[in-house]
């Protein structure tokens, strides 16, 4: 049974509903101390008026920091881009008054190597199923014109396709990766109404588009999908769904063409009967890849990060992020040294912050910095460009609070 990323909004109690377990990620009982000489400051950012749903992508040209802005009933899909100058002026890549809008699943825009840019968003095809359509356009001329939009998936089910991840593949090629409900229509012998799948399909430099491949036959129905270049080949993660509702972050190579079977990062045996819209996220530089993710085994809510030498194939003991509790939605990112710096929703005396710390492959973790105490919504993201971190999320106001939701940003100089 698939929960709703739009009605499951009782983050901490959702996060302890329904856990049980016995094997809890390894964690330090005393970690070691990290040094990381850094400071988070506030930026002002190009999205203004009512907006969310950000996201940030890094390419060698800059990052491209991408969100939703709110006017009437129409939604629009706008982006700038960020390089030592500044912000770029403001573009719109698609509106549309007939769009899939979630705060876990959140559209986004890239740059490839050979400068064309791509967008993804979403088409809402039965809203009171929460069926959509994956739709996407790319541009030539740096965002002054995009083509009409076209989707990668064929099966025609009004069912779910979202939880997009798009990866450069070799040759400027598009690679993309989502949750697709398919089963759910075509699967007549499952009683339960078959299964959510994680598909994968790639579009070369001219846009002819490859097979629709199944990478796993059951994931969770909607947690967020991760993926990245290695030097051995695509990497993703995402949580998946045993027949015993255990829903552990697993990992899956496209190695010499093929993907290969899912294995989980680590097995914390979280088991629950409902999808805590809380997934992976993967940094990669060559075959190092680091990966963050949330678990609750044992009604102990907490973030966790491990590192990989061999591109995903075999991982190191978590590394715990929080300090307190967490309501997880984390992001992370590969330094030059080896190490990672992650943020993440600490949860600790009934309120939530952004924080992030930097992390070694040893287990060392840095002081936690503050990012922001404001009402924080959704996923914040992270990037990094040259020297700089840059971080995305939206805010609102307090519970109650009639403001509009705002797209707000900071960065971190690296050491």
């Amino acid at each position: 049974m698939r929960a709703s990323p739009l009605t499951v909004l009782g983050l901490a109690g959702l996060m302890l509903a329904g856990c049980s377990g016995s094997s809890s990620p390894a964690e330090p009982a005393a970690p070691a101390v990290a040094p990381w000489a850094a400071t988070v400051e506030p930026i002002a950012l190009p999205a203004v008026g009512h907006t969310d749903s950000p996201q940030l992508t890094a390419s060698d040209n800059g990052i491209l920091l991408s969100w939703i802005e709110h006017r009437g009933g129409t939604a629009y899909l706008r982006f700038a881009a960020r390089s030592v100058s500044g912000w770029s002026e403001t573009r719109t890549v698609a509106s549309g008054g007939n769009w899939f809008l979630s705060w876990a699943d959140v559209p986004a825009v890239m740059r490839l190597g050979n400068g064309t840019l791509v967008a993804n968003w979403y088409r809402a095809t039965d809203a009171a199923i929460e069926a959509y359509d994956i739709l996407l356009s790319y541009s030539t001329d740096a965002g002054k014109t995009w083509t009409s939009p076209f989707s990668p998936h064929t099966d025609r089910t009004t069912t779910q396709h979202g939880f997009v991840s798009m990866v450069e593949l070799p040759g400027s090629a598009l690679g993309l990766l989502w949750l697709d409900g398919r089963d759910q229509a075509l699967n007549k012998a499952d009683p339960e109404g078959g299964s959510m799948g994680l598909y994968f399909s790639r579009f070369d430099a001219s846009w002819k588009q490859g097979p629709e491949e199944r990478v796993d036959a059951r994931v969770c129905e909607c947690c967020p999908t991760s993926a990245v270049s290695t030097a051995d080949g695509v990497l993703t993660a995402f949580r998946d769904r045993s027949p015993r509702e255990i829903r552990d972050i697993n990992v899956s190579l496209l190695d010499n063409g093929t993907w290969t079977p899912a294995r989980p990062v680590h097995v914390d045996n979280w088991m629950i009967e409902a999808c805590p819209v809380n997934g992976p996220m993967l940094s990669a530089r060559g075959r190092d890849v680091a990966v963050g993710w949330f678990t609750a085994t044992d009604e102990q809510p907490h973030a966790f990060l491990a590192f990989s030498s061999d591109a995903g194939r075999t991982w190191t003991d978590p590394i715990r992020l929080d300090d307190a509790s967490t309501l997880g939605h984390i992001d992370v990112e590969l330094l030059d040294d080896g190490s990672a710096v992650a943020t993440w929703m600490e949860f600790a005396d009934q309120r939530s912050s952004l924080r992030m710390r930097r992390v070694e492959r040893s287990g060392a973790r840095s002081a936690a910095l503050p990012v922001t105490e404001a009402r924080v919504t959704g996923y914040p993201r992270l990037a990094r460009s040259g020297g700089d971190l840059v971080l995305a999320w939206t805010e609102s106001g307090e519970a109650g609070s009639d403001a509009p939701e705002q797209v707000k940003g900071a960065v971190v100089k690296l050491p």
